[in-house]
């Protein structure tokens, strides 16, 4: 049975901000609020309703996609090229998969935005691309290692948005402002006024016409979404240039194309009952909803930019942070038990309300946790104090240690009386006895790293 959108969840490699997290483990099962950020997607599209989705990532990553109730589709990008495929690149690799219009999602978004607001926005416009936009957060005071260093920027846009705030009129980087902005002329004659809005930031979810997944499967000069193909359609959307390649009267792009730059436009199916009505119609000064079909703007691309609700992008140690700090007050994990059913905790109201605790973790008499998550399978002996850190799996810390703003990788271990203060330590890696590391970047073999 047809379906009216695929989902696609995007679970590569990536996260070249945050390198020190992903050296060791791979970026879709970094633990948020103790639960793999593959996952985050994956309970989106399916209580949104979605009974499917295919999942595009690595054979490391494969083998640990949690179970969900729809049925998840796993595609495996090859292992010698997958580091260098961008999202673009990805999406061509799955096109044989593709029957319908698509909804993309990067497995680092989380967020509480409902779903049917970007879908119904496509299906109201008949939009060629829509997507989730979100202002850029204030950022983090708090991130290991990086106290006293300039703090890394995000990717900020710059958009330019109809009276209605929903038409995606205009898109530039914020970086690429200095150089000026050319506007088209015609973008003015049709929309006078226009909304500029800055330090807005690219959620990635996408949903995108099948034509367009037909298009990218032809140009393998785009490799990625986000920065080649979604600027390339908002441009085009006023293109008064004549399309390379005239369809047929199916539609369809006549072949022997493929090796050259083919427009757009050249794969966008003809409604022949609406060429009809134009053609026959006496009436041209047509508004109301189909004001943009009637005028003849067959590429429209628009974007919901989320308001107040939980919206982030796990792409920085910074942001890694900012997850584990949201996440366990959200309405994502309301159903989920802050103390997991398997925890022994021997002084259980010394652990705050506003932290979590994995499976089958002890903590010890006398141990307070306060605004910090801590994973499965840790040991936690007695007389620590642990306050705005995130704990991994299978996490050893003896007595009497202190802990404050720090990130501790699966399989660590911290010795007796050590204090660690805004620090990351990575996987396997141990802290001696009575040390006292503050704002370090702890990893390979433990050897400091700057930032």
């Amino acid at each position: 049975m047809a379906v009216e959108l695929q989902a696609v969840v995007m679970a590569v490699y990536g996260g070249s901000r945050m390198q020190d997290l992903t050296t060791s483990i791979p970026k879709p099962l970094l633990p948020v609020g103790n639960k793999p950020l593959v996952w985050y997607p994956l309970n989106m599209l399916e209580r949104a309703g979605f009974e499917e989705v295919i999942v595009v990532t690595t054979k490391e990553v494969q083998k640990y996609i949690p179970d969900m109730r729809m049925k998840v589709e796993v595609v495996c990008l090859p292992d010698d090229k997958a580091p260098e495929m961008g999202t673009a690149d990805s999406l061509r690799h799955i096109s044989s998969k593709i029957k319908s219009d698509v909804l993309v999602i990067s497995c680092d978004l989380i967020t509480e935005v409902a779903l049917h607001e970007v879908i119904d926005l496509f299906r109201a416009h008949n939009a060629t691309l829509t997507m989730l936009m979100q202002k850029a957060p204030e950022p983090s005071e708090h991130v290991p290692g990086q106290k006293g260093k300039q703090k890394a920027v995000e990717e900020r846009d710059f958009i330019g948005v109809d009276d209605g705030g929903s038409r995606l009129l205009l898109l530039a980087n914020e970086e690429d402002l200095d150089d000026g902005l050319d506007l088209k002329k015609c973008i003015f004659q049709r929309y006078p006024r226009i909304h500029m809005k800055m330090g807005m930031l690219d959620a990635h979810l996408y949903c995108l016409r099948k034509y367009v997944l037909d298009f990218l499967a032809d140009n393998d000069s785009f490799s990625s979404v986000r920065r080649e193909l979604v600027p390339y359609l908002v441009s085009k959307q006023f293109s008064h240039k004549n399309v390379n390649h005239e369809t047929d009267k199916k539609g369809k792009k006549p072949s022997g194309a493929r090796n050259e730059r083919v427009h757009i436009y050249s794969y966008i199916p003809r409604d022949s009952l609406l060429e009809m009505a134009l053609d026959k119609s006496s009436w041209k000064d047509h508004r109301g909803d189909m004001r943009e079909s009637y005028h003849g703007s067959r590429l429209r691309c628009y974007v919901h930019v989320a308001s107040n609700e939980l919206c982030c992008r796990v792409n920085s140690l910074a942001m890694y942070m900012e997850a584990n700090k949201q996440v366990p007050q959200s309405s994502i994990c309301s159903e989920e038990p802050r103390v997991h059913t398997t925890a022994d905790i021997v002084d259980k109201l010394m652990v705050g309300a506003d932290s979590m605790i994995g499976e089958q973790t002890k903590i010890g008499e006398k141990t307070s946790v306060k605004h910090s998550i801590v994973g499965a399978k840790c040991v936690i002996e007695g007389r620590v104090k642990i306050t705005n850190c995130i704990i991994m799996n299978g996490v050893i810390i003896q007595d009497s240690c202190s802990l404050q703003g720090s990130v501790i990788c699966n399989k660590a271990v911290v010795h007796s009386g050590a204090d660690i203060k805004d620090c990351l330590l990575g996987s396997g890696l141990q802290i001696n006895s009575k040390e006292k590391r503050v704002n370090e970047i702890i990893v390979g073999n433990e050897q400091l790293m700057e930032i």
